[in-house]
């Protein structure tokens, strides 16, 4: 059997879901009147808590000491009227910004999701002309250990519900200097189209370096009503005051009879080594598969890359392709490969290696890129007053986000 092409490009998996066109958020009126009628949306919608999660963990050893951050204070920080200003008390109803999340995009920033959270606590709740109505809550809780939690929520609907939105924003902190940032939101349309979209930032101290850690993850979701389609992603990324970088992504969608997964990884020590590595693979309802995947691994000039493009067909035929390349650091590559077609090959080439050591963005740019999060300011500690230290905390591990998405996608 001839070895087919490697994700032919009519069949790329991560190119069959059209990614959702722009929407603009019209005036609440307007939005619940209309409903959200661009891109494929998809995911149940949520109910959402004042505060969304627990209180944050607290086995931290040592409290945060205050600011110990960066060179960044010169930055610019966040001002209220930088922001879209949609929950001012006794004002006009809140406007729906919620629009199917796209694909591909990544973790967004502070200033794109526009938290601005008030000082007091507010709950009104209205209904327009059309029929449709609308709500917006603010509030404090507050907890043991100097916990604080700020939040506003706020929605709307049609006079049918059949299009709705909802969106929640919150912050914490507490005395340990755990801070995070964070925003939830939902909709659904008259067509059947639904989303969800969570995104957050978490600032907290390291209970095993005492470094400080900043990370950054998003969650998306869309579900189409008319057809049997939909996808997940989770990305995340953390950082450490000394270097040390995680970043990945779980992908997973479904077109019709077609389903793609793709998982990919970036770790960096702070001190030179670095992995990387990628799996996608795809198949249809019918039994044809089809991947692709590598991995690379780098220290001081020396390490090695490998990987696997394959293709299997209902009737259980199966090509693979498999290669490999060894980087001694001293200008020599040695390469090798083979499939099941017959093809292999073995060579030392004169070759420059070349593999970034470090990630293009990295500790300083996300600690620049966080000044809203940094900004938080805890509960006043009391004198002689000093925040609860757990030490039964468990050895830290890697998170593995979760490949798949919710049941209701599969």
């Amino acid at each position: 059997m001839a070895a087919p092409r490697a994700w032919p490009r009519a069949r790329d998996p991560l190119l069959l879901l059209r990614p959702p066109g722009p929407h603009a958020a019209a005036e609440a009126a307007a939005a619940l009147r209309q409903g959200v009628r661009r891109g494929l949306a998809g995911a149940r919608p949520r109910e959402q808590a004042h505060c969304p999660g627990t209180p944050p963990r607290r086995p931290h050893r040592h409290a945060i000491a205050p600011v110990p951050l960066l060179p960044y204070s010169s930055r610019r920080q966040p001002k209220q009227n930088d922001f879209y200003p949609r929950c001012t008390p006794r004002g006009p109803a809140p406007q729906s910004r919620d629009t199917p999340p796209k694909r591909d995009t990544g973790i967004a920033s502070e200033k794109e999701w526009g938290i601005n959270l008030l000082d007091e606590a507010v709950k009104e709740s209205g209904t327009n002309e059309d029929g449709s109505t609308w709500y917006r809550e603010s509030g404090e809780d507050l907890g043991e250990n100097g916990y604080r939690c700020r939040w506003a929520r706020m929605g709307g609907q049609t006079h049918d519900g059949s299009t709705e939105w909802k969106e929640t924003w919150w912050e914490k902190s507490d005395w340990t200097g755990y801070k995070e940032l964070g925003a939830e939101k939902s909709g659904k349309n008259a067509e059947g189209d639904s989303w969800w979209e969570k995104w957050k930032e978490v600032l907290h101290q390291d209970e095993w370096s005492n470094l400080a850690r900043l990370e950054k993850s998003a969650e998306k979701q869309a579900k189409s009503g008319t057809e049997n389609a939909g996808w997940y992603e989770k990305w995340w990324e953390k950082y450490d005051a000394k270097g040390w970088t995680e970043k990945g992504a779980h992908k997973y969608g479904r077109l019709n009879e077609q389903s793609w997964w793709e998982r990919w990884g970036e770790h960096y020590n702070g001190r030179g080594s670095v992995l990387k590595w990628t799996d996608k693979w795809a198949e249809t309802d019918l039994g044809t598969r089809w991947g692709d995947k590598w991995e690379e691994k780098f220290f001081a000039g020396i390490g090695s890359r490998q990987g696997e493009t394959w293709h299997a067909s209902p009737g259980g035929d199966r090509w693979s392709r498999t290669w490999g390349e060894e980087h001694f650091g001293n200008g020599k590559v040695h390469k090798y490969g083979k499939s099941t077609t017959g093809e292999s090959w073995d060579l030392v080439v004169d070759e420059e290696t070349y593999y970034e050591a470090d990630p293009h963005y990295g500790w300083a740019d996300v600690v620049g890129d966080s000044s809203q999060l940094l900004s938080i300011q805890p509960v006043e500690r009391p004198p002689g007053v000093f925040p609860t230290i757990d030490f039964s905390s468990s050895p830290p591990r890697t998170e593995e986000p979760p490949g798949m998405p919710p049941s209701s996608l599969e």
